[in-house]
């Protein structure tokens, strides 16, 4: 896989949301970029239900750098417990750590997930460390905004190589996501609830609408609406956006990339 050239790159390697679909894994993004020296970088934004299969099309299962969670729903952060069997027992022998970083509690909810004791849990495969402000790794900065979830959950801002990515993990609508979309090149949005439902309830996800109407003031050049659930319509969500947002927009596919 060629790398990133003078910005970043963003390969969907899941966009289903809530749970895997028939034709997708849960949330799971690979972001690359290249250092000064020309070592491209590999970062995953959430790895969710499903994600480690069509993950290994890439070449990346082993050869990431890190993992940033937005929040520890298993949609988006189930998968790690695959990648913690293929570091730990390839047959070339175990991986270096690499660091997994997510909100309180991180280390916690994976050991628990696969079952391990607390104490080691899957540290001796991964190095958790909790959001305390922007993150710095090769050419990335990650910075964390508290978005609005049941859950601790944050969007993330990714900039490198002058380039910048908002994802807005999954949230309601709240000042986070202008955080996020302010000054981002591409936003990558989700789209979970039809906007003319009376039900939906506040503080959990965004309708299509909501997602074309964050993009549209905040001057967002491309939105990539993603997250939608199985039991709806991707084309019914592009169409909320499209009502409210007349930039650059389409619906994450696997295997979409997008050239930042």
């Amino acid at each position: 896989m060629t790398g990133p050239g003078n910005g970043m790159r963003l390969t969907v390697i899941g966009c289903s949301g809530s749970f895997a679909g028939p034709d997708s894994a849960a949330s799971c993004y690979l972001v690359e970029a290249d250092d000064a020296s020309g070592r491209t970088w590999r970062i995953l934004l959430d790895m969710g239900s499903g994600s480690l299969g069509p993950l290994q099309r890439y070449g990346t299962a082993i050869d990431l750098d890190a993992v940033f969670f937005s929040h520890l729903h298993p949609d988006h952060c189930l998968d790690l417990c695959g990648l913690y069997v293929l570091r730990k027992y390839h047959p070339d022998g175990a991986h270096e750590r690499i660091p997994v970083w997510g909100p309180e509690g991180v280390a916690a909810r994976m050991a628990e997930a696969y079952g391990l004791p607390r104490n080691p849990g899957m540290t001796h495969e991964f190095d958790f460390r909790e959001y305390a402000g922007p993150v710095e790794l090769g050419p990335f900065r990650v910075e964390p905004h508290p978005v609005a979830h049941p859950v601790p959950a944050v969007g993330l801002l990714v900039t490198a190589r002058g380039r910048t990515l908002g994802y807005t993990g999954d949230t309601g609508l709240c000042p986070g996501l202008d955080e996020i979309a302010a000054g981002a090149d591409l936003l990558l949005a989700e789209a979970s609830f039809r906007d003319d439902d009376d039900d939906n309830p506040a503080n959990l996800h965004l309708s299509g609408r909501e997602a074309g109407e964050v993009a549209a003031r905040n001057g967002v050049p491309r939105l990539v609406i993603t997250h939608v659930p199985p039991w709806y319509s991707v084309d019914d969500m592009v169409a909320e956006a499209t009502a409210v947002y007349d930039g650059d927009l389409s619906a994450a596919y696997p295997g979409a990339t997008y050239d930042i």
